[in-house]
């Protein structure tokens, strides 16, 4: 009996020594602005998605239902967590930084991807050429409305660097053409609120040759809103972004124009991620190609979803 009980003590013990050998999991958080958008939900996914093939990373996420205290609260959790990498989405480019340092300080690997924040404490930024981006949608549309018309534009979430690029890159290039008129307004990249917004220009009985909007999931709202007034858009120029599969088909359609291909990046923050945990170095700045979609090139690129 003693002995068995010796032996069970050694094998216990045996069995302790060997799973603290055992390397532990690493952990990659993605901390996103909201889920509510398909674009950022997209995102997510596709890192997910990418990293499944490896089954020695722990892939987590998080919704903060574009609360900026909310994201700020579950960047801190995923801080206390130790996590080996953060990824970060978010809606605020000054607000997050000081939680944002205070990750990286404690030496966590932080990606900030798409919206960027002010200063430099991060370990790598993917995002795409967003002042490009606008300026590709003013280009088509000036170009179609032959220099002369009233364009509206639609505005995502005000506090994102990508907002304010976009529509500098817009308004500088739409600048050239004195014969056009820029109305704006705000949709927050959500379908729902571009919904409203358009909703109230058609009550207004404001007229409109082109729509710029910086999101093709906020022209789909535009293009709702149209047809639930029994209104026909067809013969509006419309430019989005992203290049969803919904555009993909409304530009076969006829029912948008164009729209300006804006990459995820989860992917690429996903290879990133893998390259960091093999202690490989990376670049600070990461910058993924955009490409402008019209029915001349709609069937020979890939949506994004």
């Amino acid at each position: 009996m003693v002995l068995f009980k010796i032996f069970i003590g050694m094998y216990l013990l045996f069995c302790v020594l060997v799973n603290a050998s055992e390397p532990r999991q690493k952990i990659v958080a993605f901390a996103q602005d909201t889920m509510s958008n398909d674009f950022r939900k997209a995102q997510v996914f596709e890192v997910r998605d990418e990293l499944s093939k490896h089954p020695e990373i722990q892939f987590i996420y998080s919704d903060a239902n574009s609360q900026t205290s909310l994201l700020i609260y579950q960047i801190q959790k995923y801080i206390n967590m130790n996590v080996d990498v953060l990824i970060v989405g978010t809606n605020d480019e000054n607000a997050v930084v000081p939680i944002i340092k205070q990750a990286y300080e404690k030496g966590i690997a932080v990606i900030i991807l798409d919206r960027g924040i002010k200063g430099n404490a991060y370990t790598t930024f993917i995002n795409s050429d967003n002042i490009k981006i606008g300026k590709l949608g003013a280009e088509y549309i000036a170009q179609r409305l032959e220099g002369k018309g009233t364009v509206l534009l639609f505005e995502g979430l005000q506090k994102a660097d990508v907002t304010k690029e976009r529509t500098k890159g817009f308004k500088e290039e739409i600048a050239k053409h004195k014969d056009i008129k820029v109305i704006t307004r705000v949709g927050n990249y959500l379908r729902k609120d571009a919904i409203t917004q358009t909703q109230k220009l058609i009550e207004d009985g404001i007229h409109i040759d082109a729509i710029f909007s910086q999101s093709d999931s906020m022209l789909s709202g535009v293009r709702l809103a149209y047809k639930h007034y029994g209104k026909d858009n067809k013969s509006i120029i419309s430019v989005g972004c992203d290049y969803t599969s919904e555009a993909q088909e409304a530009i076969k359609a006829s029912e948008q124009s164009a729209s300006v291909l804006f990459p995820l990046g989860g992917r690429e923050s996903a290879l990133v991620a893998l390259k960091i945990l093999s202690k490989k170095e990376v670049p600070k700045h990461i910058v993924i190609p955009v490409q402008l979609v019209t029915k001349e090139n709609v069937a020979k690129v890939e949506p994004i979803f």
